[in-house]
C-alpha cells in the first residue's frame, strides 16, 4: 500500500486556515443578515465596519461610513463629547456609555434625528481593543408610546372637566340648599340650623378637594401662558403639602400654543419634584424655566441626598414615564448630583410652539 507524502502540519495548516475560513463566513453572514444596526469603531472612534441594517438604519452606504469618526451618527449634544466619552473611558476605565443600553437620538446622512436603542461592548485584541455597537431603530415605538400616553393624557383631562364642570356644579347646587335650608331651620331649631350649616361647610370643603382633584388631572391651562401657572401652583401646593420651600423661577414669559408639549413637560417637572421630596428628602426645590437661544430650559433643584451614582438597572416606572415624555418632544434630559448636595435634573430641547 501507497504511504500519502503529504505533511501532517501541512495537512493541519491547511484545516487551520479552512476553519478561519469558515468562521469568517459564518460572522459574515451575520453581520449581513441581523436585523439590528452593528456598527465597530476603533479607540479613535472611527468607524471600521458598517453592516446593511446599519445602511438601511442611517442612509449611508458602508463605504461612505467606514473611516468617519461616529460622531456623524449622533445627534447634539452627544456628537461634540463623543470623544471626550472614549478618552476618559481609556484614561479612568469608568463607563458612561461601554456596557449599558440606553435610548438616545441619533442623526441620519439626510440630518434627521431618529430615536435609538444602543448597547456598546468592548472587545479587546492582542494590540488594540474595539467597540461594538448595536443598534436599532425605536421609532415605531416611540410613536406608540406616544399615541398611548396622548390617549391618557386626554382621557385625565376629560375626567378633570368632568369634576370640575359637573361634580363641583352638582355640590355648589347641594351647599346652596343646605344654606337655605340652614335659614329656614333657624327661627324653629337653632340645633338643626346648625346642623344645616355644618353640612353646607362640609360640601364646600368637598368642592374643593375636587377642584385640587381635577386640576391635578388637568394641569395646564389652555392659556399660552398655562405651562407657568401650573409650575407656579405646582409650588406652592408643594410648599402647603410638604412644608418645605419651593419656588418657581421664570425671568420672562414662556409662552405655548401646543397643550400636548406644555403638559408633557409639566409631567416631568411634577415627578423631579416628587422624586426630590420621596427619594431625596429635600428641604428646598427650586423649579426654573426658561427659554433662549431657540431652546426651552427646565431645571430643577434640590438640596437633598442627591441622586445615586449608581443608577439601578431597571429605574422605576416614573423615570421611564419621563425619558419617554422627553423622547417625544425632541429632548435632552440630564441628572445630575449637585457639588452642594442634592440633586439637579436639567431639561433642553428646541422651543416648542
Amino acid at each position: 500500500m501507497k504511504k500519502s507524502n503529504k505533511n501532517p502540519g501541512a495537512r493541519l495548516l491547511a484545516r487551520s486556515e479552512s476553519a478561519v475560513r469558515d468562521g469568517e463566513e459564518r460572522l459574515r453572514a451575520i453581520l449581513e443578515t441581523a436585523v439590528e444596526g452593528i456598527i465597530t469603531i476603533d479607540e479613535r472612534g472611527i468607524i471600521e465596519s458598517f453592516n446593511p441594517a446599519s445602511e438601511k438604519i442611517f442612509g449611508y452606504r458602508a463605504a461612505e461610513a467606514i473611516g468617519k469618526n461616529v460622531r456623524v451618527l449622533m445627534s447634539s449634544p452627544h456628537r461634540g463629547q463623543h470623544d471626550s466619552y472614549l478618552e476618559n473611558y481609556r484614561l479612568t476605565g469608568q463607563a458612561k456609555i461601554i456596557g449599558i443600553g440606553r435610548e438616545t437620538l441619533a442623526r441620519k446622512k439626510d440630518g434627521t434625528t431618529f430615536p435609538i436603542d444602543l448597547s456598546v461592548s468592548e472587545v479587546k485584541l492582542s494590540d488594540r481593543r474595539i467597540f461594538t455597537g448595536f443598534v436599532r431603530d425605536i421609532t415605531e415605538r416611540k410613536r406608540l408610546e406616544k399615541e398611548i400616553l396622548e390617549i391618557t393624557e386626554r382621557e385625565q383631562r376629560r375626567i378633570g372637566q368632568d369634576l370640575h364642570d359637573g361634580l363641583c356644579q352638582q355640590l355648589a347646587g347641594v351647599e346652596m340648599l343646605a344654606q337655605v335650608l340652614s335659614q329656614k331651620l333657624a327661627p324653629r331649631s337653632k340645633d338643626a340650623s346648625a346642623r344645616a350649616t355644618e353640612i353646607a361647610r362640609a360640601v364646600r370643603d368637598a368642592i374643593g378637594q375636587t377642584r385640587l382633584l381635577a386640576r391635578g388631572l388637568s394641569p395646564v391651562t389652555l392659556d399660552s401662558e398655562g405651562l407657568m401657572s401650573a409650575l407656579a401652583e405646582l409650588a406652592v401646593n408643594t410648599e402647603k403639602l410638604f412644608h418645605l420651600r419651593c419656588a418657581l423661577v421664570c425671568p420672562g414669559v414662556v409662552q405655548f400654543a401646543d397643550h400636548a408639549a406644555a403638559t408633557h413637560l409639566f409631567r416631568i417637572a411634577q415627578e423631579a419634584v416628587s422624586n426630590a421630596i420621596k427619594h431625596g428628602k429635600a428641604e428646598t426645590i427650586s423649579i426654573q424655566l426658561s427659554e433662549a437661544a431657540g431652546r426651552l430650559h427646565l431645571r430643577v433643584d434640590d438640596d437633598g441626598l442627591g441622586f445615586p451614582e449608581k443608577v439601578p438597572a431597571s429605574p422605576g416606572m416614573g423615570l421611564r414615564i419621563m425619558q419617554s415624555r422627553i423622547g417625544m418632544l425632541g429632548g435632552a434630559l440630564a441628572i445630575e448630583r449637585r457639588p452642594t448636595g442634592g440633586t439637579s435634573v436639567i431639561f433642553s430641547a428646541p422651543t416648542i410652539r
